[in-house]
């Protein structure tokens, strides 16, 4: 069973992904594009951290949908940005992206990865382990904004 909801979860991240690469026309659609993606992010991710700073009482159930939908969500604004004229599509985004797009691009690998390491903590139930995953998820998330969003 874990390993057909892996596989199904791995299938849909790719054909999500891949079907974003080409949704764009206009530049500006990848800006609003990635906007909105990474708002969803950032709606899921306070949610589990109302829960792990005890603001809001703990709910398994909820930290695990939530989880499960940053393990989706932190695939998606990244070719968004390789759009021609994304750069000047507008947006918090600092040029230093495209300038530095192999680093931008790494930074995304990892907080995907951190998204499915905060997916197992947060469905193993051990609450110690979906702080310190937790953490190194929201370090990532806020290492890249210190570089690359105004």
């Amino acid at each position: 069973m874990k390993k057909a909801l892996v596989a199904t979860t791995l299938l849909t991240v790719i054909s999500v992904s891949a079907y974003a690469g080409s949704a764009f026309t206009v530049a500006k659609d990848s800006v609003t594009y990635r906007q909105s993606a990474f708002q969803l992010i950032r709606h899921n991710m306070a949610d589990i951290g109302d829960m792990v700073k005890n603001e809001v009482p703990y709910d398994a159930a909820r930290v695990s949908k939530r989880a499960t939908a940053l393990a989706t969500l932190t695939t998606l604004p990244w070719e968004a940005f390789t759009v021609p004229g994304a750069e000047q599509g507008g947006g918090d985004a600092k040029a230093e992206i495209w300038q530095n797009l192999q680093d931008f691009n790494s930074r995304a690998e990892k907080l995907a990865a951190d998204a499915l390491l905060l997916k197992a903590a947060a469905d193993s139930g051990d609450q110690a382990e979906l702080r310190k995953a937790f953490g190194s998820f929201a370090r990532n998330c806020k290492a890249c904004h210190d570089d690359y969003k105004n």
